[in-house]
């Protein structure tokens, strides 16, 4: 295959108009990489699996309380905010009915958190017409697929890495997420 330089600054101009970011031409002897928006010398590389953690605190308080200045203990647990979306089902493990306050969660338990392998936005269901992957009291199994994080036009999904039960989903449908940002709680079998 003749490639002259005219017919190369076409292929590049028209791949520049594309959300195509890599393309390898192959023809004979002739290898032909062009890459678009990574500087020399960087490596793309394909997505991480979620990081999973067990966690058995609650983040950012201290193990001793006592030790924090001025701190005072609320003698009646706080109950979650209510959902943003009028009439949307309470995402929190517990809520019995509307109105009635989620029970907390018992500290006790070991749940093994979800979190964003990458920055995107959070789906619950693989189309906006078509049932959740999971909900609150669901059982999951490893590899089963528990949501899906959209990044640069595509659908990554996430897998459970654990068998349990869904305890708590913690960020709302088609929500932003940073990355190793918490997506849901797993209470494993």
């Amino acid at each position: 295959m003749e490639l002259d330089l005219n017919q190369l600054r076409e292929l590049i101009a028209a791949l520049d108009q594309t959300d195509i970011s890599e393309m390898i031409l192959k023809s004979g002897d002739l290898e032909l990489t062009v890459r678009k928006g990574i500087a020399d010398g960087e490596r793309v590389f394909p997505p991480v699996a979620p990081k999973l953690q067990i966690t058995d605190k609650v983040m950012g308080v201290p193990e001793d309380i006592s030790s924090v200045s001025g701190a005072t203990v609320p003698a009646t647990p706080i109950s979650p905010m209510p959902s943003a979306a009028a009439g949307e089902p309470s995402l929190k493990a517990g809520a019995s009915s509307p109105g009635t306050p989620a029970a907390p969660p018992s500290l006790d338990n070991k749940w093994v958190v979800v979190t964003a392998p990458m920055v995107g936005t959070f789906y619950r269901a693989p189309a906006p017409d078509e049932p959740p992957f999971v909900k609150v009291g669901d059982r999951v199994s490893i590899g089963q697929t528990v949501c899906i994080i959209e990044a640069m036009k595509l659908m990554n999904e996430i897998e459970a890495e654990v068998s349990g039960q869904v305890m708590e989903i913690v960020v709302d449908n088609a929500q932003p997420v940073e990355y190793e940002q918490v997506l849901m709680r797993i209470q494993p079998d």
